[in-house]
């Protein structure tokens, strides 16, 4: 895989080679999430349902097995891959404009804020129906890395000071998430929505996908957009500025697209954790610092760890499906303490 996405960056055909290569990885990926899980089903099965669903193919299938293929596991899949391709975009945005490897997500307060603005919406009513739960989750997401900017600010301007400030605006948003919930919500909400926080793909469907898979491709566009612009802030924000890019207009186009694709992703499956910090450091490990194969390395990596996530979430334990979110803390953690490990022997 590194081969193929470090060609990408060299000429037209490796790019159109890394392409169909990336292409061919996501959709086996996808092909192993709708056949894997607690009943196995064949790989040919799954191509069967998907010719006639698309195709109207007419293979002779049992109606169960099309069913849990077409409208329980590739739908999951798909939200999946979304939802691991965003996070590892936004990490790898922010630790680029941040200048800072433990920037992600999580860390810096935005996924807490948008779990906040999401409960917010669906238990205490706010915006009186004016809003949806990825409306509430956006604009929550937008107040906490407000707020975290302007601690970082009063704090002091070290790359230190943003994250102790996340890590204190997460603790916020967190606090108050279970305020809201152990105060308004019945007994049955609150089950449901610690279950959510904690990273939850099976309730999602289709319509989840059609929101997802869209707010995925904006912004890798986006961030694709602005890959040049992302280089020159590996050097510092002055350094970007003397070679002629808007940083203030940089920074918050970023950081709005961000902020966007993980609270649509909180507000479909909850929050996700060390998905955003670990798979960009994997990516850069894999493809180098040049934003333009980075980012999408990133988000291909992202959407094939999150696939393979939560297939494990569903067949580590008979019978019983586990939060993804536990899936990925169990393998980031030990993850990023590798990478970490490597980067000080490299020093």
């Amino acid at each position: 895989m590194s081969r193929v996405l470090t060609l990408a960056g060299r000429t037209g055909t490796g790019r159109v080679g890394a392409a169909l290569a990336a292409l061919v990885i996501l959709f086996a990926a996808l092909w192993m999430g709708a056949a894997i899980g607690e009943t196995a089903i064949p790989f040919k099965t799954v191509a069967q349902t998907v010719a006639n669903r698309l195709w109207n193919a007419g293979y002779p299938l049992a109606p169960i097995d099309e069913g849990i293929i077409w409208s329980y596991r590739l739908s999951r899949a798909v939200v999946a891959a979304s939802c691991g391709a965003s996070l590892a975009l936004s990490g790898a945005v922010l630790q680029s404009l941040l200048r800072n490897p433990l920037a992600d997500p999580y860390i810096l307060g935005i996924s807490a804020g948008a779990s906040t603005g999401a409960v917010s919406v669906a238990i205490l009513g706010v915006g009186a129906g004016m809003l949806t739960l990825p409306l509430g989750a956006f604009i929550g997401a937008l107040v906490a890395f407000v707020l975290v900017s302007l601690l970082a600010v009063k704090a002091g301007r070290g790359t230190a000071a943003i994250i102790l400030a996340g890590v204190a605006g997460s603790q916020l948003f967190n606090a108050l998430t279970s305020f809201i919930v152990t105060k308004a919500a019945t007994a049955e909400q609150a089950r449901g929505i610690m279950f959510w926080l904690l990273g939850n793909l099976s309730g999602v469907r289709w319509p989840d996908a059609w929101l997802a898979v869209p707010a995925t491709l904006l912004g890798l566009v986006v961030c694709l957009w602005h890959a040049r612009p992302l280089d020159a802030f590996t050097f510092g924000s002055e350094s970007a500025a003397s070679l002629g890019i808007s940083v203030r207009r940089t920074y918050f186009a970023l950081v709005g697209v961000s902020a966007m694709m993980t609270a649509v992703m909180v507000s479909i499956v909850g929050s996700i954790g060390f998905v955003g910090l670990v798979i960009p450091h994997a990516a850069r490990m894999l493809v180098g610092v040049r934003h333009g194969v980075l980012l999408p390395a990133a988000a291909l990596i992202g959407a094939v760890f999150m696939i393979l996530a939560d297939i494990l979430s569903r067949v580590l334990i008979p019978g019983q499906v586990l939060p993804i979110g536990v899936i990925t803390a169990l393998v980031g953690a030990p993850a990023f303490a590798l990478i970490l490990g490597q980067r000080r022997d490299r020093a």
